[in-house]
């Protein structure tokens, strides 16, 4: 068993040995957003070896100001668009965006932590 990460301010646990047998809940399941800087879409853009240019048109939706992984629709709602729904992992792990190495201590989750105890089986309640 890996060791439990926790977050001063939030008043549970994660263990992230259970993400090998969740299946990707936090990448899948409703629509939503997955913000990325200027700075990610260039490491995600060499991580994948195409130009950043190429990588915003293919990969990204323009929300405002600001720009977000695209979604694609599965038999559960959405999930995201490198979220490889044959073998259940991230195919970009390595240079993920930080809200989604951030997750499941995102400040929302403060407020709504019977939310992310229904996703994510490896949240330890304290």
């Amino acid at each position: 068993m890996q060791d439990i990460i926790t977050k001063e301010g939030f008043d549970y646990g994660f263990d992230p040995s259970k993400c090998a047998e969740c299946g990707g809940k936090c990448c899948t399941g409703e629509s939503g957003y997955i913000w990325v800087t200027p700075a990610e879409i260039a490491k995600i853009a060499g991580f994948l070896g195409i130009a950043p240019d190429i990588f915003t048109t293919e990969y990204l939706e323009k929300v405002r100001y600001r720009y977000t992984l695209k979604e694609r629709r599965t038999d559960e709602g959405f999930a995201c668009i490198f979220f490889d729904t044959e073998v259940k992992n991230c195919s970009i792990y390595p240079v993920r965006p930080r809200q989604c190495i951030t997750f499941p201590f995102w400040d929302y989750f403060k407020e709504h932590k019977n939310e992310v105890v229904e996703e994510c089986p490896g949240i330890i309640l304290s």
